[in-house]
């Protein structure tokens, strides 16, 4: 369950994030300067406040946390696509595709958007595990996903009353959450070095 919502979250937030991120990048002057008020807006919001007060408000259920979420997390991807996109679109083979008449949104898409990839896998996996831990909390919090749909944050909020004598029933979930966060994030470190292996440590 977790890896589904992480997953959905982070597509829905990717889509969001790249599309703003490109255009940004790509169009820059009126265009780059309204997305990076969006950005500069979102980021001045406290994430775990909005979702909380969205979620209380909506209801909660499955659909509505990874819609949440998935609006909530697309800051990183803008931010980091709109960066390889300025990098990017003064290459000659872009300049190329403009010269023979391609379209805008074709020179988006085929050119620079696979140019951009790499980094953009990267905050994908940063952004699924931050989505994990939000959905953790949430449900911890009892505004999560609700039973007898499964999450590990809502077995810590269950167990918390059996801490003294069966603290297993917190620390099993707590560790689950922890080895899968950590092991998505060595899947980005990895994906970061196979994208740009010269500045591999």
């Amino acid at each position: 369950m977790s890896l589904l919502i992480g997953l959905s979250a982070t597509l829905i937030s990717g889509i969001i994030g790249s599309t703003l991120g490109l255009i940004a990048g790509y169009f820059r002057g009126r265009a780059d300067a309204m997305i990076m008020f969006l950005i500069n807006a979102r980021l001045s919001m406290p994430l775990i406040l909005i979702a909380l007060v969205v979620v209380s408000l909506a209801g909660s259920s499955l659909q509505m946390v990874i819609l949440v979420l998935g609006f909530l997390l697309w800051d990183r991807f803008a931010v980091v696509v709109r960066a390889a996109t300025l990098q990017v679109r003064g290459q000659e083979f872009v300049l190329a595709a403009q010269v023979a008449g391609a379209s805008t949104a074709r020179i988006l898409w085929s050119e620079i958007l696979p140019n951009v990839f790499g980094p953009l896998m990267v905050v994908a996996t940063l952004e699924m595990a931050h989505a994990i831990l939000l959905e953790a909390a949430l449900s911890f919090l009892g505004l999560g996903v609700q039973p007898p749909t499964p999450s590990w944050g809502l077995m810590v909020a269950e167990g918390k009353k059996h801490l003294l004598f069966s603290s297993w029933m917190i620390n099993i979930p707590g560790f689950a959450i922890f080895a899968f966060v950590l092991s998505i994030n060595l899947i980005g470190d990895g994906i970061r070095d196979i994208a740009a292996p010269d500045g591999r440590h």
